[in-house]
């Protein structure tokens, strides 16, 4: 596997601090292995390491609360300061309790869980501070083509398309591929939210996360997800819609942003844009090969700028009535973002230049596209895809 070394830099610096490090992310992103990555850099200074994978089923049969976690650790630490690796934490009851006492006694802790498992507001009203998180995500595509290249095989760009960057499903055929991911998609939906959320009308919330997961990179209000339910005869409230997009939130399934109003640079209530955490969840619910390219590599664009480290919004522009797909912050510094899967169309490309119409010609603005001709402007920088998806920043455009 790969050195993710996006992530070990964000995490390294605190490796000797007394605070938890919590290492969370969607189910099969590669918590586990980043866990390990850590681990090993720690082995060349000292061996006073605990690590306790309570997936093991020897590991939670005898370790299954927090009292015989606390126990566990006491006795077979060495003098001095020890780390502590625990891995699937949330399997032991009240983990929560022996997290906090060893913190106390000169334990680094590092714990991972499988997302909705672990849940943002859980470990701030835990540990009340005493915790630095760090969100993992699926392979974006520079280090697809790295793993791929360990792997001896090869990633095109219309595979990572379709198929996006779950780590484990380079592995395996095309066949085998798609049934991991339809495995692994069941898995997220039925362990880490049916079961987790105790949620009792499961009908309504697979079709209210079919439909959210398969229409990314648009832009929703709850009424519009009624409205969705009433046309296939299908009942189901606008709280309920508000607390299953929660879920599917908070279990980094899906992620959203709230459009902002140019002119008053407010939220517009009840509106957001979704984007899926992994394309796959939008082509896995695709019947006959017929994938939606269009949106997926808005979302591809999306993952990756998040990766980059971009603060993102989108920007409804009142006065031409163009929405902007992205404003992309970082470092007091902002980008126009459009994306696009072709421009090569006299409508398309008529649409897309078009919402820059409105934006000063002193902001950055970009057209990111898959088409290979290069069709730049005075005023806006048009990026290929496929050399967007290799860089580490905007800041040469």
């Amino acid at each position: 596997m790969i050195n993710r070394e996006h992530y070990l830099k964000m995490i390294r610096g605190f490796y000797d601090s007394d605070l938890i490090k919590i290492i969370t992310g969607v189910r099969r992103c590669g918590k586990s292995i980043i866990l390990n990555q850590i681990m090993e850099e720690i082995k060349e200074k000292t061996d006073n390491i605990i690590y306790l994978n309570f997936e093991d089923e020897s590991v939670i049969t005898n370790i299954y609360n927090s009292e015989k976690l606390t126990l566990y650790v006491e006795n077979n630490r060495k003098p001095g300061k020890c780390y502590v690796f625990l891995d699937e934490i949330h399997e032991v009851t009240d983990w929560q309790r022996a997290v906090k006492s060893l913190r106390l006694h000169d334990n680094s802790v590092f714990i991972t869980g499988s997302n909705s498992k672990i849940l943002s507001k859980e470990y701030t009203d835990a540990f009340s501070g005493r915790y630095v998180s760090f969100r993992i995500k699926p392979f974006v595509y520079k280090e697809i083509l790295l793993y791929t290249k360990e792997l001896n095989k090869e990633c095109s760009v219309s595979d990572y398309l379709i198929w996006g960057g779950f780590p484990k499903r380079f592995e395996f055929n095309e066949d085998d591929m798609i049934t991991y991911l339809k495995d692994l998609n069941e898995s997220i939906v039925v362990k880490d939210l049916i079961n987790r959320f105790s949620i009792k009308n499961e009908q309504l919330f697979r079709r209210i996360t079919n439909y959210i997961l398969v229409s990314n990179s648009r832009i929703f209000s709850s009424r519009s997800v009624e409205g969705y339910l009433k046309n296939e005869h299908i009942k189901g409230s606008i709280n309920t819609i508000i607390k299953y997009l929660g879920y599917l939130e908070k279990a980094y399934v899906i992620n959203s942003i709230k459009p902002y109003s140019s002119k008053t640079r407010s939220e517009l209530a009840y509106y957001f844009k979704i984007y899926d955490e992994d394309v796959s969840f939008n082509s896995i619910r695709c019947l006959d090969n017929r994938y939606d390219l269009t949106h997926n590599l808005e979302n591809i664009i999306y993952n990756e700028l998040i990766y980059m480290g971009y603060e993102l919004k989108v920007v409804n522009n009142d006065e031409s009535n163009k929405e902007i797909d992205f404003i992309a912050m970082k470092d007091g510094k902002e980008y126009y973002i459009q994306a696009a899967y072709s421009v090569e169309n006299e409508k398309s490309y008529e649409r897309e230049f078009s919402a820059f119409a409105k934006i000063p010609n002193d902001k950055k603005k970009i057209l990111i596209t898959n088409d290979d001709i290069d069709y730049s402007t005075s005023t806006v920088t048009h990026l290929k895809f496929k050399d967007f998806l290799l860089m580490d920043s905007l800041d040469n455009i």
